[in-house]
């Protein structure tokens, strides 16, 4: 058996890509041992919501799609991973009360560290970035 399990998916950047990138990360998740309902799989899914939006509302359609990638090793590490071809990096921003948006990396910070987990910012060879997430797998392997 590998050391490791992967999965990814490339879909257009657009608002109708959130959802998907979600239930496909969820219907993986589910093929290797983590199941709807879990609180994990909850935080997860809200987690690649949140990473999803991201690339699509803020890459100014200079990114005409992003990839969702899923690896998760034998020794209890997941990584999800949204990579899009926008140079500028994420910055956390001063959301006021009333504001509908803003929120995304403190709810994906949060998130990550109440999970035992951390986020992380690569650049990518070709000038883009890859946003992501690693947390401790739980859930035995299949």
């Amino acid at each position: 058996m590998a050391d490791h399990q992967e999965a990814s998916v490339t879909l257009p950047s657009a608002p109708a890509s959130v959802p998907a990138a979600r239930a496909y990360v969820a219907n993986v998740l589910a093929e290797w041992g983590l199941g709807e309902g879990e609180e994990a799989a909850d935080t997860v899914r809200l987690i690649v919501s949140e990473l999803a939006t991201n690339a699509v509302q803020h890459t100014l359609g200079e990114s005409p799609t992003f990839t969702v990638d899923i690896r998760l090793d034998h020794d209890g590490r997941l990584e999800i991973g949204v990579t899009d071809s926008h140079p500028r990096h994420p910055r956390r921003l001063c959301a006021a009360a009333h504001q509908d948006n803003g929120r995304g990396l403190v709810i994906i910070g949060c998130l990550a560290a109440e999970s035992g987990g951390e986020v992380f910012v690569t650049p990518t060879a070709d000038g883009g970035k890859t946003v992501g997430i690693a947390l401790p797998w739980t859930v035995p392997v299949r």
